[in-house]
């Protein structure tokens, strides 16, 4: 007998893939969390049945929320990161020998131990002595701090569940005042596919433009996303994502990766019109 992952996109699209057999099931005080390991896309983490990341193609993901803004701002060193207990993006950050200090923050300590354990690829930076981990409501956690982030990187789950409240004014207004005068957030900003994703990625657009003076939409493609068409948010005070970039700079540090690169970096802030006009529907009323 087979068995299969299948995981509903829309009420007329489900995407499956075949299982070799389930590493791990538990329910923890948020959600329930599993681990499979699958022959085309190796272990996989789902949470509430929804796909997290899969060891074939998390490094699309974490490498384009993370080497985007590090190459756009390589003097930062004090780094929020909001949800990502897998350990993707931190692991990432760590590349970096600049880093200073990152305080992340995962609601659901039992995330941070499942991936270390069955994901330890993706959570292998978590113990470094530079990394601080607070298990606690993002939401609340970025009201505290003032002028002490050089970079917040918002690692959230989908708009519904644990992580609703990191898509809300108050959130995005936060963590305005918690970066520094030439600070950046990057956060996950959903598909522009199908339409009933592309209603939250336009809410929260309209929601981040509210916040800060500058706000760009950047994109990237990974296979076991729905559609396979994902959008990063770029948000600044005043730094650009392309324009006055030393990209010269970022490829002297020599950092090797398998879907980045600095061409690819501007690139993905060219979008298709589809997605240019579900943007402009909202940025005029903000």
């Amino acid at each position: 007998m087979e068995f299969w992952y299948t995981e509903q996109h829309t009420p007329d699209v489900r995407f499956s893939i075949r299982v070799d057999h389930q590493l791990y099931s538990g329910q923890s005080e948020f959600q329930r969390i599993d681990v499979f390991e699958s022959p085309e896309f190796g272990r996989f983490l789902t949470l509430d049945g929804y796909m997290m990341l899969t060891e074939k193609d998390e490094f699309i993901y974490h490498e384009m929320i993370t080497h985007v803004p590090m190459c756009v701002h390589p003097e930062a060193k004090d780094i929020l990161v909001i949800g990502g207990g897998d350990g993707g993006t931190v692991r990432e950050l760590l590349r970096y020998p600049t880093i200073r200090r990152i305080d992340l923050v995962e609601i659901d300590e039992m995330v941070v131990d499942v991936c270390r354990e069955y994901l330890s690829s993706t959570a292998s930076g978590l113990s470094d002595e530079r990394v601080s981990i607070h298990y606690e409501d993002g939401l609340r956690f970025v009201r505290k701090p003032i002028d002490a982030y050089d970079l917040i990187i918002v690692d959230s789950t989908d708009p519904f569940g644990p992580g609703e409240g990191l898509f809300t004014k108050e959130f995005y207004g936060n963590c305005f005042k918690a970066l520094r005068s030439d600070g950046i957030m990057i956060n996950q900003h959903e598909s522009p596919f199908y339409e009933q994703d592309a209603y939250a990625m336009q809410r929260m657009h309209q929601r981040i433009v509210h916040s800060f003076p500058f706000s760009r939409v950047y994109q990237v493609h990974i296979p076991s996303y729905p559609s396979g068409h994902w959008l990063f948010g770029f948000s600044s005070k005043n730094r650009r994502p392309v324009e006055g970039v030393d990209f010269a700079r970022w490829k002297s540090l020599g950092i090797k990766t398998r879907y980045y690169n600095t061409k690819l970096h501007a690139a993905a802030f060219a979008l298709p019109n589809y997605v240019e006009e579900i943007l402009e529907d909202v940025e005029p009323q903000c």
